[in-house]
């Protein structure tokens, strides 16, 4: 199978897992099916990333990046009523799951949702004449290079001690998501990889601590846990910036050896 098979798989592959995670959205069968089908998304929108410049990629990649900017308060909602049901919160918890299952509705039947659809069923046949036309004959460099950046993006952040950290977050993210999308393109070895999710991990815990600190601000039936999120947000900070100086000298030396 060549590269672009194999890429061209790779999205229909993630086109019916989102036909199955719609499904079960309409039917509330279980409670993961948004979170499968972001899931999803995130990964035809990182397999995009590198190409969502060329013409037979940019509709599919708005289409995919309107449903994960669409779904996201819904996915922040079903994320604050899990954290308030492990702590003990049941009737914040329960007040809230009504629009959740309102939100869930909408989502399924959404105007965004069936453009990525449409976009799917189109972006196959464009592709494929763009790969006889010769104009995929560069892609695996393409993506190489973009993963380079990235990475060299993330080392510069890592270095430089008062980088923001919610930008850090972002661009830990994006790295991680697109080395997971193109593993043997990406300069990155296991333990570099292993190291970028940990810290994806505790700055992500961080962030969604300090979103519902803020988010107490304006619903005050949150103001009583306010106070707990706000030490769990401290710790997860320091322990982010416990493993920074580790990663930064594992990219390093991976970015190093590519050049051999």
């Amino acid at each position: 199978m060549s590269f672009v098979d194999d890429f061209v798989a790779q999205i229909i592959s993630l086109e019916v897992s989102l036909y199955h995670s719609r499904a079960r959205l309409v039917a509330s069968s279980d409670s993961e099916a948004l979170h499968d089908l972001r899931i999803a998304v995130r990964k035809i929108r990182s397999l995009l990333r590198p190409l969502r410049n060329l013409p037979e990629v940019v509709a599919l990649n708005q289409a995919a990046a309107e449903v994960g900017r669409t779904t996201t308060p819904t996915r922040d909602l079903e994320v604050i009523i899990h954290e308030l049901q492990k702590m003990g919160y049941p009737r914040q918890a329960t007040s809230r799951i009504g629009t959740l299952k309102k939100n869930h509705r909408k989502i399924a039947s959404s105007s965004a949702l069936d453009k990525l659809f449409e976009e799917l069923d189109r972006w196959t046949d464009s592709f494929r004449a763009a790969e006889r036309a010769g104009d995929l004959a560069d892609i695996k460099r393409q993506i190489q290079k973009a993963l380079k950046k990235r990475i060299n993006q993330l080392v510069a952040g890592l270095r430089n001690k008062d980088f923001d950290r919610h930008e850090l977050r972002i661009i830990v993210k994006n790295a991680r998501y697109l080395t997971d999308a193109f593993p043997t393109l990406s300069p990155l070895r296991t333990k570099s990889k292993a190291q970028l999710k940990s810290v994806q991990s505790s700055l992500g815990s961080w962030h969604d601590h300090h979103q519902w600190c803020l988010r107490a601000e304006t619903e005050t039936d949150l103001l009583n846990v306010a106070p707990l999120w706000e030490i769990a947000s401290e710790e997860a900070l320091a322990d982010a910036e416990l493993k920074l100086a580790s990663l930064l000298d594992h990219l390093e030396k991976d970015l190093e050896r590519s050049k051999d």
